[in-house]
C-alpha cells in the first residue's frame, strides 16, 4: 500500500498522518517504522528503504517526507514504487506538488492520494465551534467567524488561538478575542480597503494608524494593497467564471475572492487600473524622492473614499 498526503492544510494532513502511524504502531510496533527526508537522504538510501524487507517484524512502514525534492526519485518514482514488496507500506508526504508535473500525475493516479485543502471562512468557523465543544468550551458561530477574520485562514494558527482563548475563559466571546489576539496585517489591510471603498474615511484612517502602531511599514502596506488590488483585477477580468473557479485558477483562498467580489461590483475595470497606477506612482516616488510615506498613503485612501 502506498499513500500520498498533500495539500496546504498542514493541520489536517498531520492529523491524518498521526492516525495512520498510530494504527500501524499498535499492530507492528514503533521499530517497524522507517522515516526519511527526501531533501537530505541520498537516492540510494531512499531506494534501499523501499525495496528492503522488514527486520524483526512482519511488516514495515516507510515514511518519506518531500521525496520529490530528490530529482532522481521524482524521475524514477514509477519504477521505485512498482518494486515495493507486499511487506512494506509507504506514506509519501508532499505538502506542495506541481500539478503540471509527471510526478504529481503518477502519485495521483497510482497511489491512495489525499489532498488536504485549506478550509474557507465558513468551514473554519464551523470547525472552531466543534473544536471548542470538544475541549469543554463554547464559541458562537458569529464569534468564530470573527476570530477567523481577525487572525486569518490558517487552520493550525486559528486552532492555537482558540486553545489560548479557552484557557482564559471556556466561553469565548468577541471581547476576549479582541483582548487576547492580534489582527493579522493582511486581514486588516482588506478591512482598510473595505472601509475606504465604502466611503468610511474615518474607519479607514483608524485602521491605517493601527497598522502603523503594529510597526507595519508603509512599503509593507503598499505591498499588501497591491496584492488586494491584484485580486480585484482578477475578479473584474474573470468573465463568467465563478468565485470557486477564480480561486482555483489563481491559487488563492475562495474566501478572499468572495470578499473581493463584493468590492469589485462597485468598480469599473478602468477604476481598478487607475487605482493600480496611482499606487505604483506612490511606490516609485518613495524610492526616488524624500516624500512623507504616511501622508502619501493617507491621501491615496482619501481618494478611494471620496471617489
Amino acid at each position: 500500500m502506498v499513500i500520498t498526503l498533500t495539500g496546504e492544510n498542514g493541520l489536517a494532513l498531520q492529523n491524518e498522518l498521526q492516525q495512520l502511524t498510530a494504527g500501524f504502531v499498535v499492530e507492528h510496533g514503533e521499530l517497524a517504522i522507517e522515516r526519511l527526508d527526501g531533501e537530505e537522504a541520498e537516492f540510494a538510501r531512499l531506494s534501499e528503504a523501499l525495496t528492503s524487507l522488514p527486520f524483526l517484524a512482519s511488516k514495515k512502514l516507510v515514511l518519506l517526507r518531500h521525496p520529490g525534492a530528490n530529482k532522481q526519485f521524482a524521475e524514477q518514482v514509477e519504477e521505485l514504487l512498482g518494486n515495493v514488496p507486499e511487506t512494506t507500506d509507504v506514506i509519501i508526504i508532499e505538502p506542495k506538488l506541481d500539478k503540471r508535473g509527471s510526478y504529481y500525475k503518477y502519485l495521483q493516479k497510482h497511489t491512495e492520494f489525499t489532498e488536504f485543502k485549506e478550509l474557507d471562512l465558513n468551514g473554519l468557523a464551523q470547525w472552531l465551534v466543534g473544536k471548542a465543544k470538544e475541549q469543554g468550551g463554547s464559541i458562537s458561530p458569529a464569534d468564530a467567524r470573527y476570530l477567523v477574520e481577525r487572525v486569518g485562514l490558517n487552520q493550525q494558527l486559528v486552532g492555537n488561538e482558540l486553545a489560548k482563548l479557552l484557557l482564559f475563559d471556556p466561553k469565548v466571546t468577541r471581547q476576549t478575542i479582541d483582548l487576547l489576539t492580534e489582527a493579522t496585517p493582511q486581514s486588516t489591510i482588506f478591512q482598510l480597503l473595505e472601509a475606504a471603498f465604502a466611503g468610511n474615511l474615518k474607519r479607514a484612517m483608524q485602521l491605517y494608524d493601527e497598522q502603523r502602531a503594529l510597526k507595519v511599514e508603509p512599503q509593507q502596506i503598499i505591498s499588501m494593497l497591491a496584492w488586494q488590488l491584484h485580486i480585484l483585477a482578477l475578479v473584474k477580468t474573470a468573465g463568467e467564471r465563478t468565485g470557486a473557479q477564480i480561486a482555483s485558477e489563481a491559487k488563492v483562498s475562495p474566501y478572499v475572492v468572495q470578499k473581493s467580489q463584493a468590492i469589485a461590483r462597485t468598480l469599473s475595470l478602468a477604476e481598478v487600473r487607475r487605482l493600480v497606477h496611482d499606487l505604483l506612482v506612490i511606490d516609485a516616488r518613495l524610492k526616488r524622492e524624500p516624500i512623507d510615506a504616511d501622508e502619501a498613503l493617507k491621501n491615496y485612501l482619501l481618494a478611494l473614499a471620496t471617489r
